[in-house]
């Protein structure tokens, strides 16, 4: 058992000359209780929960490995369009995907996290790429011309999903309840 003083609000510490001591509870146990019916069971997040997020998100971290093996992380535009996300970037990321450097793509979000791996190739394929441009200016309100080769698609291989207390209160209990792989192979 704990003890501590009582103050009355808006006085000070100092103040307090009435030098009751009150009772502090310690912290309760914790454990689950009886539900029946796996309630209280993980739940795999819903795809449609991903790929709203994939589809808002208006920033995108890409990473990638530089031809001496060092990591390579940088922000950037992208639209997720027909189950595969698509970005420009300059001319580090595109010598490291030249090289045949995996890729990786995060959202910004540590709380709500997203991660997407796949295999990465230049777009070409004019059809796509007018679509692709055009849900690129229309969501960054920009006037980028299409071209060959502009854009970068990645195809997922695996997308990993889970929710986390940003505070890490809850001691890792969101993510041990909603961690999701998410398989396109």
């Amino acid at each position: 058992t704990w003890y501590f003083r009582v103050t009355p609000i808006g006085a000070s510490s100092a103040d307090s000359s009435d030098g009751k001591k009150t009772k502090m509870a310690r912290t309760p146990a914790a454990d689950r209780p009886q539900i029946p019916g796996g309630y209280l069971a993980p739940k795999l997040l819903a795809w449609t929960w991903a790929e709203a997020r994939l589809l808002r998100s208006r920033n995108y971290w890409v990473a990638t490995v530089t031809r001496a093996g060092a990591p390579h992380a940088r922000p950037v535009w992208g639209v997720w369009l027909d189950q595969r996300f698509f970005f420009s970037s300059g001319s580090r990321i595109r010598s490291n995907i030249s090289a045949g450097s995996p890729v990786s793509i995060h959202l910004e979000s540590g709380d709500e996290c997203i991660i997407v791996e796949g295999t990465v190739s230049e777009l070409h394929e004019p059809a796509i790429f007018f679509r692709v441009t055009d849900a690129y200016n229309a969501k960054y309100s920009w006037n980028l011309e299409a071209k060959p080769g502009e854009f970068f698609e990645v195809h997922p291989r695996v997308v990993f999903a889970w929710l986390c207390d940003g505070s890490g209160l809850d001691g890792g209990a969101l993510f041990a309840q909603t961690a999701t792989r998410f398989r396109f192979e």
